[in-house]
């Protein structure tokens, strides 16, 4: 069992930091908090079913259409973030 942060998973894998942040939100990969970090668990057995996972993601073929459609869905999600994390912070 090994513990590391998003950042280092997102490299390990090779994907972006938002897909990995997603599949923490969504349970597809084991997580903990500690000290106000993110550690991603991983174990032997689920490294390879994630791997497998994010293989056959990123090996879907979309049409420029698509493609559009879900980076227009994800522009708007990341905005919806950003404005909760403008609310949260107090500029002194």
């Amino acid at each position: 069992m090994e513990k590391v942060t998003l950042r280092e998973y997102a490299k390990r894998y090779k994907i972006s930091f938002f897909n990995v942040m997603k599949m923490v939100r969504n349970g597809k990969v084991r997580s903990t908090l500690e000290e106000n970090i993110t550690y991603i668990i991983i174990e032997e057995e689920s490294e390879k079913e994630t791997s497998e996972m994010i293989e056959s993601e990123n090996s879907k073929s979309l049409s420029l259409e698509e493609e559009n459609k879900l980076l227009k869905q994800e522009v708007k999600m990341l905005k919806k973030a950003l404005e909760r994390c403008n609310k949260r912070t107090v500029l002194v």
